[in-house]
């Protein structure tokens, strides 16, 4: 009888802990390869490696990662219908409905491809005047004075899809240049000759580095109070980040994608 008892407890102690658990789902932009994108209904990359080994080490939270387009991610958090997304970069003035951003992540470097170089690459925007430059749907990369140019129609910025849709435009002159992260860039031009989607001989000019960025994890402003659990998920989420950074956890993860 003692050792029933005991066993009653015990799963009674275990049931009551599973109930504690918080349910979460966190977005994932499901376009942006290497760092996160779909496949088979799941999220991949570099990103989302890296988070499911944090939310693996927050045992009250059970979180679900959820791959869904970056601008309508972007959309949720600004409705507050979605509590998290990952890989905003930091763009505070432009985003006031994210609040707040965790730790930096990951750190990225911001390139522009093209057809042809230009003459005079050193300068970014002003050496890319009259040119039509390709950019993913909902970024907002490229700097302030990029986006000025811009409206005093000095660079036409054309958004698409993702960097498959971009780099089939730059394939076949519909535009210039093409922005985004280097790796993010490479990979799927690697990906596109594997396929036989663009030629083993088809090269792009590296026109010039724009910037670096990091990447975060996005939380909602949440104006409502629909998350009242969301200054201590962030907090312990910080907390993993920095112990993965110090440790070389997240160093390991990215070689695994740069080789």
């Amino acid at each position: 009888m003692r050792i029933l008892l005991v066993l009653c407890l015990w799963l009674g102690f275990n049931q009551s802990l599973t109930a504690k658990q918080i349910p979460v789902t966190v977005y994932a932009d499901d376009a942006y390869p290497p760092y996160s994108f779909v496949s088979e209904g799941a999220a991949k990359g570099i990103y989302s490696d890296i988070m499911r080994l944090a939310f693996s080490r927050m045992p009250r939270y059970n979180v679900t990662i959820k791959p869904t387009p970056f601008k309508r991610g972007l959309k949720l958090l600004e409705a507050g219908r979605g509590f998290a997304l990952y890989p905003p970069y930091f763009y505070p003035n432009q985003r006031h409905y994210i609040n707040p951003y965790s730790v930096p992540i990951l750190q990225e470097e911001v390139v522009v491809y093209c057809n042809t170089k230009p003459a005079v690459s050193t300068s970014w925007p002003d050496d890319f005047y009259g040119l039509k430059i390709g950019i993913n749907n909902s970024f907002a990369i490229g700097g302030e004075q990029f986006w000025i140019a811009e409206k005093e129609d000095k660079i036409t910025i054309e958004p698409a899809l993702d960097n498959r849709e971009n780099i089939l435009k730059l394939k076949t002159n519909r535009i210039d240049c093409y922005i985004n992260d280097k790796l993010s860039i490479l990979w799927e031009i690697k990906r596109m000759k594997l396929s036989g989607d663009l030629h083993e001989e088809r090269e792009f000019e590296l026109g010039i580095s724009v910037s670096t960025e990091q990447g975060y994890l996005a939380f909602s402003a949440d104006t409502d109070n629909r998350y009242p659990f969301k200054e201590h998920f962030v907090k312990q989420f910080n907390a993993i980040i920095l112990e993965m950074q110090n440790n070389g956890e997240i160093t390991n993860l990215l070689k695994r994608y740069i080789n």
